[in-house]
């Protein structure tokens, strides 16, 4: 058999005909869509590499859909986390009739807390350096969590920790199609945003392909990005990372205005005048530029320039949001 044959699973219910005989209807509140069709289940889980004898974290299988295309790919585990358990009689169906070609283990619970190092202990650890490790994280995001889970996952990928203490680990993922292209829009781009950045600093993110919303049951008022993540070997920028999402964030504030104005609420308000465009010369940067216009590597920039202002004034803790108070020199 070769590298790349999938495996046939014993005839099974198609997953439109599993969400009938089990009457399971998609949840507004948990920003439930059921992905039917099979050819686009297949090219999602194509798009994440080779699986087999790998290791799998599926994020939100729901009726198992993409499930069913993972397990065809015959990696060595598959780990599905699901918040909502009326999906357990379709996910333990899949289970079965798996068993003896792949172990699946189904969590119940919320992937906001899951313990990736505890579900694969088994890896062994990979140097970052190196080749990733064979471990994929693979997901139908819910629409209310996309965002915060991927900002999650990039603060982890930052630490090497969790999914990331395996090594370089990769994950494809869905979002609302406007997230996709922020996640990936490049410097001038209309959706560029701090998420773009942010993204970008840790990983390599490509927008793969887009699933039109008539795919999904109930259809969303949105079509739907798949984008892969590739974390870098080398950060754009080698800072903490509260440090540099904090910059971002402040800056991205104000996003139609100069960069300047932004800026300027990274410091104390008696410190403004004096710190705000010396924060642009030391980093050579326009601060005339909308947010959206600085490139990578400027921002890279104003991230270590701030670390620097940072170690001379006492305003790392400063949140402009938050504090009134003038800082003592």
């Amino acid at each position: 058999m070769s590298a790349t044959a999938s495996l046939r699973l014993p005839p099974l219910p198609t997953v439109r005909d599993l969400v009938r005989l089990y009457r399971l209807r998609a949840i507004k509140q948990l920003s439930q869509n059921f992905l039917m069709d099979e050819r686009i289940t297949d090219k999602i889980v194509k798009t994440a590499g080779n699986l087999r004898n790998h290791y799998v974290c599926e994020v939100g299988p729901g009726p198992g859909g993409i499930t069913r295309s993972i397990i065809n790919r015959k990696p060595k585990k598959l780990i599905v986390v699901e918040k909502d358990n009326r999906f357990l009689p379709t996910l333990e169906l899949l289970k079965e009739s798996s068993a003896g070609h792949v172990d699946v283990e189904i969590e119940i619970g919320d992937i906001l807390t899951y313990n990736f190092e505890k579900g694969f202990n088994e890896i062994p650890k990979h140097n970052w350096y190196e080749a990733p490790p064979p471990l994929h994280i693979i997901g139908n995001l819910p629409f209310s969590v996309s965002t915060y889970l991927i900002v999650k996952w990039l603060k982890e990928i930052s630490l090497k920790t969790s999914a990331w203490a395996y090594g370089r680990t990769s994950m494809t993922l869905t979002f609302q199609k406007e997230v996709a292209e922020r996640i990936v829009a490049a410097v001038a781009d209309k959706q560029r945003c701090r998420l773009s950045l942010m993204c970008q600093t840790w990983c390599d993110v490509e927008h793969k392909f887009t699933i039109p919303g008539k795919a999904f049951v109930p259809k969303p008022d949105v079509d739907v990005g798949v984008v892969t993540f590739y974390p870098r070997k080398y950060p754009l920028v080698n800072l903490q990372f509260d440090t540099v999402e904090k910059l971002l964030r402040t800056i991205f504030n104000m996003r139609q205005k100069f960069s300047l104005r932004g800026a300027e609420n990274l410091f104390p308000e008696d410190l403004r005048s004096l710190l705000g465009k010396r924060l642009f010369m030391l980093a050579d940067v326009d601060y005339t530029a909308r947010p959206f216009e600085i490139s990578n590597e400027e921002f890279t920039r104003l991230c270590y320039a701030y670390k620097a202002l940072c170690d001379e004034y006492p305003i790392a803790d400063y949140n402009y949001r938050a504090s009134k108070h003038p800082v003592v020199l």
